[in-house]
């Protein structure tokens, strides 16, 4: 599959916002996603982030993190104001997000939700997140990711 067209892409070229697409063979093996984009792409796991779909309090929120660290729940709860955090059931962050796990894009969802990227993202021109499906990773600034998803930057990662 060589398409690019997935919602994420199409929501980036219908705001504009300018973006390199990145394919590459996802093994169906695979269960550390992003692990994979990078080693694929030839990627350092610092700049390649994932999409982790968040239950805090009553609200789905989006965190975007490194594949190299973890994400803190405790500071993703304190960014968005909530008392405690935890991952979200996959089954309900397909539903709400229209992307099957592993291929959850922070750009373009179903249903739009708040979104925390990690300040790390800020030490580099570009990042690369899902393009919305398994095997497809989109290069981005890390300003226009925070446009095109209205998020917020927080130290919400850690090693």
């Amino acid at each position: 599959m060589t398409s690019t067209g997935t919602p994420a892409t199409v929501a980036l070229q219908k705001a504009g916002i300018p973006f390199t697409p990145h394919a590459y063979e996802h093994a169906d093996t695979a269960t550390n996603f992003g692990e994979e984009a990078a080693a694929l792409l030839g990627i350092d796991e610092d700049r390649v982030f994932k999409t982790l779909v968040v239950q805090a309090d009553d609200s789905l929120v989006v965190a975007v993190v490194p594949v190299s660290g973890r994400l803190d729940l405790k500071a993703l709860a304190a960014a968005v104001g909530a008392k405690k955090a935890a991952l979200a059931d996959p089954a309900l962050a397909q539903r709400r997000t229209g992307y099957v796990v592993g291929g959850i894009s922070p750009v373009g969802q179903k249903t739009p939700l708040a979104t925390v990227v990690d300040e790390t993202a800020d030490l580099y021109d570009t990042v690369f997140v899902s393009g919305g499906r398994r095997g497809l990773d989109i290069e981005i600034a890390p300003a226009d990711l925070r446009l095109a998803t209205g998020a917020v930057s927080a130290a919400i990662a850690r090693a």
